[in-house]
């Protein structure tokens, strides 16, 4: 199978295409990887992506619509990573959020009908369900998103379901949990942790820290993904979930802890607008197709330190 990557140069698609290029993944033939390089999609994400004759890559943007035409007829499947992810930006401009995550969405859906692409795989968020403050979101709960983040991704969903819907276009959509690990953007909360600790500096916390995420190490949720492209059933939900639930507070105790550092270095700042309390998924589903996070929390969070302070201080 050739399959189209977008945003395969930022985090979880880098890695989503890694494990395919090593063989993880053997229903993958080829990969190509279409992406921005903005801020957070990264040609050093990448870097050893060229050595492999399977893979290529090319600079764009998936609103361009001329581009997708020229690439969509060229593969069998779409996995569409490519988004603006992060809430704070969504909450200081939202212009980005809607046209990447909605009207580029648009443009990929109607390349994969006109082209009649066997497999359309939106990849999408815990955050579509709103905040859950008892129990776990199923994949047929309904959506409430409170940012302008989570809401043009709810978007991007409905509108990825309606072409099943409307044209039998082979849809799965995935809703991940927090998800973590090397290479992460450090606006996010784990690596922006991480590297203020390596750096001396302290972390912040929104409010009074007891906001609650599961946490995915970020190769499980390239597992889970691949699982839906080569088993998920046509028209499907699939929530992808960690097991691993943490307040905000006791994820920067464990990093704390870990770097034998005192509770000295956190600081308490004003609260995000429309903070969601709590995310939590039910991933059962899932789980039929044989899907169950591998990664154990505390180590992942190692791998991923380990990372970081690589980075900062190469030898």
């Amino acid at each position: 199978m050739k399959i189209l990557v977008t945003g395969g140069a930022g985090f979880i698609g880098s890695h989503f295409v890694e494990r395919a290029l090593n063989g993880l993944y053997p229903e993958i033939s080829d990969v190509v990887v279409v992406d921005k390089l903005t801020y957070a999609g990264k040609m050093s994400n990448m870097k050893n992506f060229f050595q492999y004759k399977n893979f290529h890559f090319v600079q764009g943007d998936i609103c361009d619509s001329s581009l997708i035409n020229e690439l969509v007829p060229t593969v069998d499947a779409v996995v569409n990573f490519a988004a603006e992810s992060h809430v704070d930006r969504s909450i200081q401009d939202s212009s980005e959020f809607i046209m990447t995550n909605i009207l580029g969405t648009a443009v990929l859906l109607n390349a994969a009908k006109n082209f009649k692409i066997r497999k359309f795989i939106q990849i999408s968020t815990d955050e579509v369900y709103g905040s859950v403050l008892k129990g776990s979101s199923k994949e047929d709960d309904l959506l409430l998103p409170n940012s302008p983040y989570s809401a043009s991704k709810a978007s991007a969903d409905m509108l990825a379901l309606s072409y099943f819907s409307t044209f039998g276009l082979n849809i799965n959509i995935t809703r991940c949990s927090n998800n973590y690990g090397p290479r992460q953007d450090a606006e996010k909360m784990i690596p922006k942790s991480i590297t203020n600790l390596l750096q001396n500096k302290k972390i912040p916390i929104y409010g009074d820290g007891l906001n609650v995420r599961d946490w995915l190490f970020v190769s499980d949720h390239c597992d889970g993904v691949n699982l839906v492209l080569t088993k998920g059933m046509p028209g499907e939900i699939y929530n992808i979930g960690g097991g691993d639930e943490l307040t905000n507070l006791e994820l920067v105790n464990e990093l704390l802890r870990v770097f034998g550092i005192s509770s000295e270095h956190i600081e308490f700042v004003e609260d995000r607008l429309g903070h969601d309390r709590r995310y939590s998924v039910d991933y059962s589903k899932i789980a039929n197709l044989g899907y169950s996070p591998k990664k154990q929390f505390q180590q992942g969070l190692t791998e991923t330190i380990s990372w970081y302070e690589s980075s900062l201080n190469p030898k």
